[in-house]
């Protein structure tokens, strides 16, 4: 029997990081880890945007640049780039962001479909927007962001 009365049940908790000047949110339930990034072995032979491999704890990490995947500029700051772990078919990856924010439980009944003057490189990655105050959260489809190898190669 379902509960009405339960506005939870529509709540989806995001991780929201920041790339360049645009907001993005992650699906609380596929990140594993927030971490600074250490020490990075580049991969001969790579796509360009695979930063390298790192060890966390053990594991073997696949570090993915993502100003680079979304055809962003070189962050000019000299910080060191943030990562968020997500692990998909039985390997580990981190997103290499520029900073990450809060964690924000946003209706999702309030999510929108992409807008159609949403840039090409961040539709093809987003599972939709929530309009918030002055500013657009996009929704990352980590699926997406991780299968999209063949279709920046193209």
């Amino acid at each position: 029997m379902a509960n009405d009365n339960n506005p939870s049940d529509q709540l989806t908790e995001y991780v929201t990081v920041m790339l360049g000047e645009q907001l993005f949110g992650l699906p609380i339930s596929r990140v594993q880890d927030v971490f600074m990034l250490e020490r990075l072995t580049r991969v001969p032979l790579s796509q360009p945007e695979i930063a390298g491999v790192l060890n966390l704890r053990g594991r073997i990490v696949t570090a993915i640049d993502m100003r680079r995947r979304l055809g962003l500029p070189k962050r000019e700051d000299g910080k060191k780039p943030m990562a968020i772990g997500i692990e998909s078919k039985g390997e580990s990856y981190g997103l290499l962001i520029d900073t990450v924010g809060e964690v924000l439980k946003l209706d999702e009944n309030n999510r929108e479909p992409n807008p159609v003057n949403l840039d090409a490189r961040l539709a093809r990655v987003s599972a939709g927007v929530h309009r918030l105050d002055g500013q657009l959260l996009v929704v990352l489809d980590v699926d997406r962001v991780l299968d999209m190898g063949e279709a920046i190669a193209a």
